[in-house]
C-alpha cells in the first residue's frame, strides 16, 4: 500500500470533506479503469478521481482544488492518443472524469442545433441527433466510447474533415468550469454572434489546459437519405490526388470522405482473421475509400458511377457498394486496418498535415527516407486526403526489445517531422500534443506565439492546476511557463 504525503493527504480531506458521498474514488482498484488510456502506452497514478454529477459539482471541485493547490485532470472517454488526459505518473493529480455528465440538454431540428453534456458518448449524441432527422457529422473509429467534451477539447477531426470541418466548425457555443471554478456560460445556439470575442475558440483545442468543458452546443445538419460509397484502385498517390481534385470539382459538396490507403495497410486488414476479402480482382498500390452522400432528389448514384466512369485514365478498377451492408464491409477494411497494424504490440503513431497540394510528394520522400534509414520497419500509410492529414505509422520487427523499440521510434518520428517541416506541414493534425507531443511542439513554435499562449494560461488558469505540462511546459513557480 502506498503512504501519501502529507500534502496528498491533506488535499484528499479537503475534497472528500467538501464533496458529496459518491462522487470521489480512492481505492487503486476503483481508480485502475481512469488510469490507463485506451492505446494501452500511457497511464498515471491519480491522486483520486472525482466523478461529478452536474455542473454545480464540477464548480465546487474546482474551487476546492484552486484554493488547495490541487493540481487537476479532466478526463473524457481515454481514447486520446497523446496522454493529455491521463494523470502523471509521478502522481498527484486528481482527475475529473466528466462520464455522468451525459445527458442532452435540448435538440432543434428547426435550429439544426443541440446541447449537451460533455460526458456523453459520441455515437449517443449522433443518435440523438438522427431520431431528430439530423446528422451530428463528427465520425471516426472510436465514437463508441469516445466522449463530447473531449471531442471538443482536442478539436477532433475525422472522416467528414472534407465536408464539414473539424470539430471546432461544428461548435456554436460552450459551457466551461474555469481554473477557480467559476462557470462560464456560453451556451448559444446563434449562427450570428457578433459581440466582441469568440471565448469558446480559445476553449476548443486546448486540451483541458484553460478550462473544463461541461455542455457544448453543436450544429447539426440535415439527415442523408442517399449515402454512396466507392473503393478504387490506383497507380500511385499522385493519381489518387489528381482523383481528388476531380473529385471536388465534379461531386462538390456531395463528397464527405476521401481516404487515402496503401496496399500494406489493406494486407493487414486482410490478415486479421476478421473474414475480410479484396474488393478487387487484383493488388494495387494505393487505394482510394470515397463517400458521398446526399438528401432530396439527387440521383447520387449516377453522379458517382459517371464520375468514375470519366476518371477511367486515373482509376484501374473499383467497386461501388450495391448495399449498405456492403459499404460497411469496405469500411471496415479502414477499420480492422487501424485497430490491428501493431499486431497487438506497440507501435509509433503519427497524425501530420501538409498542404494537400504537396500530400504526394511527401508521402514518397517520407517513405523513401525511412525505407533507407529504417528498412526493417513497417511503415503503414493512410490518411484524409480532403484535409491534408496523413497517419504515417511505425511497426517494429516482431521479437524487438524494449530498448530497440524506443530507439526506432525516436529516429522514424525524427525522419517524419523532418519531412514534414520541409513541406510546411503540422506535426499535429487532429490528435493533439498532450504530453507525447509536446517536446517536438516546443522545439518548433515560435517565440510569439509561445508568449501568447502562456499568457493566456497564466489569465485563465492563474495557479496552473489544470492539466499542467500539457502542450506547454510545465509551471515554476518563478517565470510562469518554464520553457517560456
Amino acid at each position: 500500500m502506498n503512504v501519501l504525503p502529507p500534502s496528498n493527504r491533506k488535499s484528499l480531506a479537503a475534497l472528500t470533506a467538501a464533496v458529496p458521498e459518491g462522487i470521489l474514488l480512492t481505492a487503486e482498484t476503483d481508480m485502475a479503469p481512469y488510469s490507463r488510456d485506451w492505446s494501452g502506452d500511457h497511464f498515471g497514478r491519480p491522486l483520486a478521481v472525482a466523478r461529478p454529477r452536474t455542473v454545480e459539482d464540477v464548480s465546487t471541485l474546482m474551487k476546492i482544488c484552486f484554493r488547495e493547490g490541487i493540481p487537476v485532470v479532466p478526463q473524457g472517454g481515454l481514447t486520446g492518443l497523446v496522454g493529455a488526459a491521463v494523470a502523471a505518473p509521478q502522481g498527484g493529480e486528481v482527475v475529473i472524469s466528466l462520464e455522468r455528465l451525459n445527458r442532452l440538454r435540448s435538440i432543434s431540428a428547426i435550429d439544426f442545433a443541440m446541447v449537451v453534456e460533455a460526458g456523453c458518448i459520441l455515437e449517443e449524441a449522433k443518435s440523438f441527433a438522427e431520431a431528430h432527422d439530423c446528422v451530428l457529422p463528427i465520425t471516426f473509429g472510436a465514437q463508441g466510447s469516445c466522449r463530447i467534451g473531449g471531442n471538443v477539447a482536442t478539436n477532433a477531426g475525422g472522416f467528414n474533415v472534407l465536408r464539414y470541418g473539424m470539430t471546432r466548425d461544428l461548435v456554436l457555443g460552450l459551457e466551461v468550469v474555469l481554473g477557480d471554478g467559476r462557470v462560464w456560460n456560453g451556451l448559444k445556439v446563434l449562427r450570428k454572434d457578433n459581440r466582441g470575442y469568440d471565448l469558446k475558440q480559445l476553449f476548443i483545442g486546448s486540451e483541458g489546459t484553460l478550462g473544463i468543458i461541461t455542455a457544448a452546443a453543436f450544429k447539426l445538419f440535415p439527415r442523408p437519405t442517399q449515402v454512396e460509397t466507392a473503393f478504387v484502385g490506383l497507380r500511385s498517390v499522385e493519381d489518387a490526388m489528381a482523383l481528388y481534385a476531380r473529385a471536388r470539382r465534379e461531386c462538390s459538396d456531395l463528397l464527405t470522405a476521401f481516404e487515402l490507403i496503401l496496399r500494406g495497410g489493406i494486407d493487414i486488414a486482410l490478415n486479421a482473421g476478421a473474414g475480410l476479402t479484396d474488393p478487387l480482382s487484383e493488388p494495387y498500390p494505393v487505394y482510394v475509400l470515397i463517400e458521398a452522400s446526399a438528401g432530396g432528389r439527387v440521383d447520387l448514384r449516377a453522379i458517382l458511377e459517371d464520375f468514375l466512369g470519366d476518371a477511367g485514365d486515373i482509376v484501374v478498377d473499383g467497386v461501388v457498394a450495391s448495399s449498405k451492408a456492403q459499404a460497411e464491409r469496405l469500411w471496415l477494411l479502414r477499420e480492422t486496418m487501424v485497430e490491428t497494424q501493431g499486431g497487438g504490440g506497440r507501435y509509433l503513431r503519427t497524425d501530420v498535415s501538409v498542404p494537400i497540394s504537396k500530400l504526394a510528394d511527401f508521402v514518397t520522400d517520407t517513405l523513401a527516407e525511412l525505407a533507407k534509414h529504417h528498412p526493417e520497419a513497417l511503415a503503414v500509410t493512410y490518411g484524409h486526403v480532403g484535409d491534408g492529414n496523413v497517419h504515417l505509422n511505425i511497426v517494429p520487427p516482431q521479437n524487438s526489445t524494449p530498448e530497440a523499440i524506443e530507439a526506432l521510434f525516436h529516429e522514424t518520428e525524427t525522419i517524419i517531422f523532418d519531412v514534414v517541416d520541409r513541406y510546411g506541414g503540422s506535426i499535429s493534425a487532429e490528435h493533439g500534443i498532450g504530453r507525447v507531443k509536446q517536446k517536438a511542439f516546443l522545439d518548433r513554435v515560435d517565440k510569439v506565439t509561445l508568449d501568447i499562449a502562456g499568457r493566456l494560461k497564466d489569465a485563465f488558469d492563474p495557479k496552473h492546476i489544470l492539466s499542467d505540462g500539457r502542450i506547454l511546459g510545465a509551471h515554476s513557480s518563478i517565470g510562469g511557463i518554464a520553457d517560456r
